[in-house]
């Protein structure tokens, strides 16, 4: 299943700065310890910082369920970045978005977290609390209090503010340092001498309580735990606690009846106070229990019999009950391993590379790799070398003067390949026009980061994931830097046949579209130019020849009129005419898009005649027609149905949406003569933005090299 984890790291993702600013965090190990743990068992996880840009980031690694897929869900532990409630902000979004959550609902957190309410609720149901006042200000009337007391903020966790005092003086401070501090009321509570419990609470119908777990305070009825003992020396924790049955089941019942009478869903965790008389009071409970390694929660779930990993995977379970009705079964549900799943293997790898993995994207799209630059595309080509020597391939370069040098890569001595792998370099943007390298919250943009650069990087993480699993030795993978892609292959081709002809199947790494698209077909091109010049220099002639090259671009165009398999489009057109000189001249361009040869065939025809009728009037001007075809189409085969059929089962094991699509344009796949499974694509999703700005998700660099690792070692099986 796809989790996202939510947390809060950059608080800088908002409008402006405004209200009370959050105080609690989860540290990135401890998210990190998390996402492990739901990786280890199977689900697509990825984590996602809990700003103002959440929503684009869930939209895409969570789009829309298309029926029979399974619906994702988030597992909250973002705390919030400002305001009043931040525990409900994030559950808020997802309430809005549709996306399933694990955890209480908003008015539920609005209602835990505001300790005067949370008392208030429980004393309607009965349920013994310490009595209160509540103070706006050190000018308050204080007369009513009975002291010892302790201080809080009203709407606070983590002990932040508490403080215990025993005087109106010393009381009066502790309220201006709330007020003032944290720009809310302040709870004054009534003081329970004693011993301090928790109670940890899991699931919705039935609700389990973990065994009790007392806080020690070392026998000194007075202490309490400080926010500095939660957070830099916890105090020691004895679970189950020393004390009866009868008062054991008593605290368990109450917190049970507290997490219900607040409506809250999943988990929390109930504080308690035991007197002297063994009288219980709940003081407060946490909508949202700390999974820190060392917080009560973990620890009690342990003595229940939930390790780490257990704990956090049965917490999506309880959640998916009470959204899906059933579990949602992952690998580790199914049988008793020994070693975790491949997949989760690679995907725990690949997402601790990740930083990796775009740090070289950013390289290698800040190079300008212009078809024509031979400089810039042989410094990317080095880089990847560089990268697949410490990976074992050896290299072969193939020098070509007018573009940057072919290099091809192997890991086999054995000519044979299971896998040909096709990596395109160049591009078509000069550096005067070169989009450099930047990065938004889900989204990273460059020149060639979506057509070719984004599946480099995806590549060589794949093979980076399959030598750390020990696999990479059992394959026999060729990879073939392709460096003049954007001018037909015209030197790579024959060397691309040759490759082919010892390879079992053929892939491509251009990026898929934002949909999730593998490349099962892609069409011909073809082009031509066609130029006219008037050679009779009279004023008259100057509109007919203005005339007759606009109409033989429109009847160009109108060739493939209702031929939904062929496109063809004028471009680069450019007519001058001076009507006082006896001057005209024009050239343009005609791109041609189809997808069965023997239909081109005839258009190719239909074309040079239409040039060709400007002969009759060869006395007034000149005109000229050159072209053809540069690729043959792609076709969706039956051969590449077992491969297809392999990628959706690795998508649907490994959460990855892919859809089927034919392009409707040409590249190096379409140059491969063998009959052989062709498949293209593979790279990470993304397109051009409305200014044209070509980008990827920055979450599908791992998705794609997952995928692809994982059907590059099924070849074994």
């Amino acid at each position: 299943m796809k989790i996202a984890i939510i947390y809060n790291k950059d608080l800088t993702g908002v409008i402006n700065t405004l209200g009370m600013q959050n105080k609690e965090f989860y540290s990135e190990a401890n998210v990190k310890r998390v996402a492990d743990s739901l990786e280890k068992a199977g689900h697509n996880v990825h984590i996602l910082d809990g700003n103002m840009y959440i929503i684009e980031r869930l939209q895409h690694f969570m789009p829309r369920v298309i029926e029979g897929e399974q619906m994702g869900i988030v597992f909250n532990m973002a705390y919030g970045i400002q305001g009043e409630s931040r525990y409900t902000h994030i559950p808020s979004m997802l309430e809005m978005l549709g996306i399933p959550y694990i955890g209480s609902t908003p008015s539920g957190h609005a209602l835990a977290l505001d300790k005067v309410m949370t008392k208030i609720v429980w004393q309607n149901h009965n349920l013994p609390t310490p009595g209160f006042w509540v103070f706006n200000s050190a000018e308050d009337d204080f007369s009513g209090v009975q002291y010892p007391v302790i201080v809080k903020p009203k709407m606070e966790s983590v002990s932040f503010g508490l403080k215990v005092v025993y005087n109106e003086t010393d009381l009066k401070e502790a309220v201006h340092f709330i007020v003032q501090e944290f720009q809310q009321q302040a709870l004054v509570e009534q003081f329970i001498r004693g011993r301090e419990f928790c109670v940890g609470l899991l699931g919705n119908n039935p609700i389990e309580a973990f065994p009790i777990l007392e806080i020690d305070l070392e026998g000194d009825p007075d202490a309490i735990q400080s926010v500095d003992d939660k957070q830099k020396k916890p105090r020691q924790k004895i679970c189950p606690a020393n004390i009866t049955k009868e008062l054991a089941d008593k605290m368990q019942k109450y917190s049970i009846e507290a997490f219900k009478a607040l409506g809250l869903r999943d988990f929390a965790r109930v504080d308690i106070r035991l007197d002297e008389n063994d009288d219980i009071y709940l003081l407060e409970i946490n909508s949202m229990a700390s999974l820190g390694v060392s917080g009560s929660y973990p620890h009690a779930a342990k003595v229940a019999g939930y390790d780490y990993q257990k704990l956090v995977n049965r917490m999506v379970d309880v959640a998916a009950v009470r959204y899906f009705g059933t579990i949602q079964i992952t690998d580790q549900d199914q049988k008793p391993q020994k070693k975790l799943p491949l997949h989760s293997r690679l995907r725990t790898y690949m997402r601790s590379r990740s930083e990796y993995a775009e740090n070289l994207l950013e390289k290698l799209v800040n190079f300008n790799t212009h078809v024509r630059n031979v400089s810039g595309v042989n410094q990317a080509t080095t880089l990847i070398a560089n990268e697949l020597a410490v990976l074992g391939f050896t290299q072969e370069v193939f020098p070509h003067l007018e573009v940057g040098n072919s290099m091809f890569f192997s890991n086999s001595f054995d000519r044979k390949l299971d896998y040909l792998l096709l990596l395109s370099v160049d591009d078509q943007k000069k550096l005067a026009d070169q989009d450099h390298f930047h990065a938004t919250e889900h989204k990273l943009f460059g020149t060639g980061i979506w057509e070719n650069k984004g599946g480099i990087a995806s590549t060589l993480l794949a093979l980076q994931a399959l030598r750390f699993s020990r696999l990479i030795k059992k394959l026999k993978i060729g990879i073939l830097l392709i460096t003049d892609t954007n001018i037909g292959g015209k030197y790579s081709k024959e060397i691309l046949n040759s490759k082919a002809l010892n390879a079992d199947r053929v892939l491509s790494l251009h990026g898929g579209n934002a949909d999730g698209s593998v490349i099962m077909s892609r069409s011909g091109s073809a082009s031509y130019i066609y130029d006219i010049k008037l050679i009779n220099n009279t004023a008259e002639n100057v509109a007919q020849v203005s005339a007759f090259f606009n109409k033989t671009l429109a009847s160009v165009v109108d060739i493939a009129k209702n031929n939904p398999e062929t496109v063809l489009a004028p471009y680069d057109i450019n007519f001058k005419s001076n009507i006082f000189k006896g001057y005209a001249a024009g050239t343009a361009k005609i791109s041609v898009r189809f997808n069965n040869q023997e239909e081109f065939e005839e258009i190719d025809q239909k074309v040079k005649k239409l040039v060709k009728s400007s002969k009759s009037q060869s006395k007034i001007f000149n005109s000229h027609l050159e072209g053809g075809i540069a690729r043959l189409p792609m076709q969706d085969t039956q051969l590449n149905e077992p491969v297809w059929e392999a990628l959706k089962k690795l998508a649907r094991m490994t959460d990855v949406s892919i859809t089927r699509e034919h392009r409707w344009s040409s590249s190096n796949i379409c140059n491969v003569n063998k009959d052989c499974p062709k498949i293209d694509g593979l790279g990470p999703t993304g397109g051009y933005d409305n200014k044209w700005a070509e980008f990827i998700f920055r979450n599908s660099i791992t998705d794609r090299a997952l995928l692809l690792a994982l059907l590059l070692n099924s070849k074994q099986k």
